[in-house]
Formats: structure tokens, C-alpha cells, sequence
């Protein structure tokens, strides 16, 4: 299993930002597509955003588009997740996971770490 940690969650009122960090420490990133993927309780588990690493092109779920944006650090081994305006229903766990190379999800990878909880809420 390629192991990644989530990390950057928290407390924050509609309106605010987080900026989410997925960090890997015993492979290169940058060789992988790297996915958000998000879960709120009683729901299923959603791709936000995705990252690819044959072009850099992005992937955006309709309801964050223009208001979250997915990158890489090369020189730190992280792939982030701004977000911003943040919404009620943008609360959930977040977790980020390697996909194949043009974001394609793959069977290979479905296990997932710890993620990281973010809520929005006044």
C-alpha cells in the first residue's frame, strides 16, 4: 500500500478557507495522480478534486468548482487542497488517495488513511 497523511483540517465559518495537505514520505508523488475524495456522515464517499501527473491537468466536482483548487510541491512531496467559501456542506472528512495517471480511480488503490475533518459551521 502507498501510505499518505492528510492533514489541515479544522474549524471554520461559512465563508473561511482551510488549505488541506496530502504528504507522502517513502514514495514520489509526482509520479501519481492524486485525488480528494470526501465523506460526510449517512453519505458516500465523493471525489472533490484531482490532480494528474501526465499533463497537470485538473479535475473539479461541480459543486466546489471556483472555489477549490488542487496543486502539487514537487520539492516537498505534498499535494494540497485550497479551499475557499467554504460552505455547510462542505463539511466531511477528507481524504486524498493515488489514482491512475489521468485521475482514472482504480480498484488497486481503494484503501484509505485517517483523512482529515473539516467542518463549516457558525
Amino acid at each position: 500500500q502507498l501510505q499518505l497523511v492528510e492533514s489541515g483540517g479544522g474549524l471554520v465559518q461559512p465563508g473561511g478557507s482551510l488549505r488541506l495537505s496530502c504528504a507522502a514520505s517513502e514514495f514520489t508523488l509526482d509520479s501519481y495522480a492524486i485525488g480528494w475524495f470526501r465523506q460526510a456522515p449517512g453519505k458516500a464517499r465523493e471525489e472533490v478534486s484531482c490532480i494528474s501527473s501526465i499533463d497537470g491537468s485538473t479535475y473539479y466536482a461541480d459543486s466546489v468548482k471556483g472555489r477549490f483548487t488542487i496543486s502539487r510541491d514537487n520539492a516537498k512531496n505534498t499535494v494540497y487542497l485550497q479551499m475557499n467559501s467554504l460552505k455547510p456542506e462542505d463539511t466531511g472528512v477528507y481524504y486524498c488517495q493515488v489514482e491512475g495517471a489521468m485521475c482514472v480511480f482504480s480498484s488497486e488503490y481503494d484503501y484509505w488513511g485517517q483523512g482529515t475533518q473539516v467542518t463549516v459551521s457558525s
